[in-house]
């Protein structure tokens, strides 16, 4: 048996049928929202551009926000709480859990609970990992520590170097239902240079696509 500080075997919980093995939530039970989720910020450029287009459709989202980031503009991390949408933690640095032993990973989250609290007045109860990949004695610390982890039912693949806006669109809304929980990147720190462009200018029709579903985009806690 793995001790509980080891490195374990990975939990890739984005594939569907993992995730209902160990209990991590890719979607929300609501019938009327798609939840939004934005990772890797917050972004000098790409947040504000991001927030723009979801008050122009008075929309809501959930940010997870990582640490070093925070700390380099709280401002724009306590901007996202002002304009209504909610924050979570993706860790204080963006590294696979897979290279993380429990006691340096439970510091990590400190440092990015901290981070948080300190720029937005508010503490993170939701938890991503980055790359969506836990190890089991890192998806059991933050079980422990009272965090939901949660991952995503559709995403845009809006990091890779190719993507483009059309793409990033076309994969979040293909079969996109009320409940998804979407992946999408309001940050480039990374991932291929200025992707948050592009991510920014496939917003509007995914927002649009949501809207045809005769539902609202949402943030977790605000849809659950």
């Amino acid at each position: 048996m793995i001790g509980a500080g080891r490195l374990a075997p990975p939990l890739a919980a984005h594939s569907d049928r993992l995730a209902r093995e160990i209990g991590v939530p890719r979607r929300v039970e609501r019938h009327d929202a798609v939840v939004l989720t934005f990772d890797d910020g917050p972004h000098p450029e790409g947040t504000p551009a991001v927030l723009g287009t979801l008050a122009d459709f008075r929309a809501r989202a959930t940010f997870f926000l990582v640490g070093e980031q925070v700390r380099k503009d709280p401002a724009l991390a306590r901007s996202i709480v002002d304009a209504g949408h909610e924050v979570a933690l993706h860790g204080d640095r963006h590294v696979l859990l897979l290279r993380r032993r429990v006691g340096p990973f439970s510091a990590d989250l400190d440092r990015a609970s901290a981070a948080i609290a300190d720029a937005t007045g508010v503490v993170p109860s939701l938890y991503r990992p980055p790359y969506g990949v836990f190890s089991r004695g890192t998806l059991a610390h933050v079980r422990g520590r009272g965090l939901d982890p949660l991952l995503w039912s559709a995403w845009g693949r809006d990091w890779e170097r190719r993507a483009t806006a059309a793409s990033i669109s076309r994969r979040v809304t293909r079969r996109l239902a009320p409940g998804d929980v979407v992946l999408l990147h309001d940050s480039d720190a990374y991932s291929s240079p200025d992707s948050w462009r592009r991510t920014a200018a496939a917003l509007p029709s995914i927002l649009d696509a949501v809207a045809a579903l005769g539902a609202s985009a949402d943030s977790v806690t605000q849809s659950t």
